[in-house]
């Protein structure tokens, strides 16, 4: 297979399928495009207008990372989802309930005005500390085995200790479990690899020219 990745380099939905890319040691072209200017042929492949759009060849393109990540998983091995049934669906739900929190650590970072900063925040880091509490004491979500979960929370993670560095979030750093699977995260040469090496410059550049309270009242 010729795989061509199309994204956005800030985009954590991207960045979870690169993860999944890398970790299963695929060959792929990664696209990037211009969000603010869409060019008609992504448009023509992408029914959403969303990245990632994953080329499969000249006539198949799939899209959204979850269906992405399990297409990966379920052609190339290793499988990163549990054999047992409940367990694969659990996974899944978490998965999406990791989208939910990178909604809301968006709203977070683009926030201009103190009441939508504070209720994004807040709603923010009561997800995370509900995450926390289910996490068990592997070093990765499943444990000793790292999952599609763990791909799809790790675009989360960094950005939380990227933020994390810009300003002091005394309840990120509270999250002992997040943080201990965070560290484990990071230290993965597929997640590390997953974006390049100015991406906090990148991140941080973002969220200045939106404006954001987070910088201004860091």
């Amino acid at each position: 297979m010729a795989l061509e990745l199309i994204s956005f380099p800030l985009c954590p939905y991207v960045q979870r399928s690169i993860i999944t890319l890398l970790h299963k040691q695929v060959g792929f072209t990664l696209t990037h495009i211009d969000l603010a200017h869409k060019p008609e042929w992504f448009l023509a492949l992408s029914p959403m207008g969303k990245v990632p759009c994953l080329k499969i060849d000249e006539h198949t393109v799939l899209f959204e990372s979850q269906v992405i990540n399990e297409y990966l998983d379920e052609t190339i091995a290793p499988a990163l989802h549990p054999a047992d049934p409940l367990e694969r669906a659990q996974h899944r739900a978490w998965i999406a309930f990791g989208s939910e929190i990178l909604n809301d650590q968006l709203q977070m970072m683009i926030a201009q005005g103190e009441e939508r900063f504070a209720a994004s925040s807040r709603q923010l880091f009561d997800k995370l500390e509900r995450l926390d509490k289910i996490m068990g004491d592997g070093p990765f979500f499943a444990n000793d085995h790292f999952s599609l979960v763990d791909a799809a929370l790790a675009p989360l993670f960094m950005r939380m200790e990227i933020l994390h560095a810009l300003r002091p979030l005394p309840r990120w750093e509270s999250l002992g479990k997040l943080r201990r699977l965070t560290a484990s995260l990071m230290e993965l040469p597929e997640v590390a690899g997953s974006v390049t090496a100015d991406f906090p410059d990148c991140l941080r550049n973002y969220i200045s020219e939106k404006g954001s309270l987070f910088l201004r009242s860091a």
